[in-house]
C-alpha cells in the first residue's frame, strides 16, 4: 500500500503543478498586471484567447476583431466581475451566454455590430450593475424581456444606436436603474412612441442630458418629415393626443380574445339553462304521471 502511495506522489505533484501553471498563465500577446487581470486590448485578436486563467476577474478584450462569444465561454470563469468587449465585431449575443456569469458586475458591448438584443440575453445576470450597449449602428431591436432579471442594474447605455422605438416594458423591468442613455437614436414620435415618451418625462432625472439630449422625427401619414429632428423637450403629452383612441395590435388581440371568451361562456350558460329546463319539464311530467296513477 505504501509503495503505491509513494508511486502516486510524483504523479499527483506533476498534475497539481500543471493545473496551477495553467490557471496562472497569461495568454500570448496579452498583459497580466496582476493575478486576476488579463489585458488583451488592441492585439488584433479574431477570436477569444486561449489559456485565460480560471480565476480571472477583469478581462479586457476591447479594440480587437472578435466576431462572436461562444455560448459556454463563461462557464469556467465564475469569478469574472469585469468584461470589456468594446469595439469588436460582435453581431449577436446568444441568449443564455451570460446566464452563468453570476458575479459579473460590468459589461461593455459598445461599438460592435449588434443588430438586436433578444429576450433572455441577460437572464440570471442579477449582479450586473453597469451595461454598455451604445454605439452599435445596426442595433434596431430590443426584445421585451431582454433585460429581465437584471434586478441590480443601475446604469444602462443605449445611445447612438439604430433604435426608432422601444417597448416601455423593457425599462419597467429595471427597479434599480439610476442612469439611462438613449440619445443619438433615430426615434420616431409616432403612437408606438407615446408610452415611452410618457415614461421618459416621468424619469427625466435618469437621463444625463434630460429630454434636451433626445430628438425624434415627427411622422405624417406614417412617414418622416424631411428627416428633421425635434427635441423631445418641445413635445408634451398633448402631442400624442391623437393616439389615445388608437388601439395597438395587443389591444385588438385582447378585445378579440375577450369576445371569444364571452361567446363561449354565453353558449355554455345557454346549454346549461336548456338542460336544466329540459330536466325540470321531464321531472314535472313524471311527478304528474305518478299523481294520476295514485288517484286511480
Amino acid at each position: 500500500m505504501l509503495s503505491c502511495v509513494r508511486w502516486l506522489q510524483p504523479l499527483l505533484a506533476l498534475l497539481s503543478s500543471t493545473l496551477v501553471s495553467c490557471g496562472n498563465s497569461c495568454p500570448p500577446s496579452c498583459l497580466c498586471p496582476d493575478h486576476h487581470t488579463v489585458d488583451c486590448t488592441g492585439q488584433g485578436l479574431t477570436r477569444l484567447p486561449d489559456s485565460i486563467p480560471l480565476d480571472v476577474r477583469r478581462l479586457l478584450l476591447s479594440d480587437n476583431g472578435i466576431p462572436r462569444i461562444p455560448s459556454d465561454f463563461l462557464v469556467l470563469y465564475s469569478d469574472l466581475v469585469y468584461l470589456d468587449l468594446r469595439n469588436n465585431s460582435l453581431s449577436r449575443v446568444e441568449p443564455g451566454t451570460l446566464s452563468t456569469s453570476s458575479r459579473l458586475v460590468f459589461l461593455d458591448l459598445g461599438s460592435n455590430n449588434l443588430t438586436d438584443i433578444p429576450s433572455g440575453t441577460f437572464r440570471d445576470s442579477r449582479s450586473l450593475i453597469k451595461l454598455r450597449l451604445g454605439n452599435n449602428p445596426y442595433l434596431s431591436t430590443v426584445g421585451t424581456d431582454a433585460f429581465s432579471g437584471l434586478s441590480s442594474l443601475r446604469e444602462l447605455e443605449l445611445e447612438r444606436n439604430a433604435l426608432s422605438g422601444l417597448d416601455v416594458g423593457v425599462l419597467s423591468q429595471l427597479p434599480s436603474l439610476r442612469v439611462l442613455r438613449l440619445e443619438g437614436n433615430p426615434w420616431v414620435c409616432n403612437c408606438n412612441f407615446a408610452k415611452l415618451f410618457l415614461w421618459l418625462t416621468e424619469n427625466q432625472h435618469k437621463l444625463p442630458t434630460g429630454l434636451d439630449g433626445m430628438e425624434c422625427s415627427l411622422p405624417v401619414d406614417g412617414r418622416q418629415v424631411d428627416g428633421r429632428q425635434v427635441p423631445l423637450s418641445m413635445l408634451s403629452e398633448d402631442s400624442f393626443r391623437e393616439c389615445r383612441g388608437i388601439l395597438t395590435l395587443t389591444d385588438y388581440l385582447v378585445v378579440i380574445f375577450s369576445g371569444i371568451c364571452v361567446s363561449v361562456a354565453a353558449i355554455m350558460a345557454s346549454f346549461f339553462l336548456a338542460c336544466t329546463v329540459h330536466c325540470f319539464q321531464r321531472w314535472s311530467k313524471f311527478t304528474k304521471s305518478d299523481k294520476d296513477d295514485m288517484d286511480e
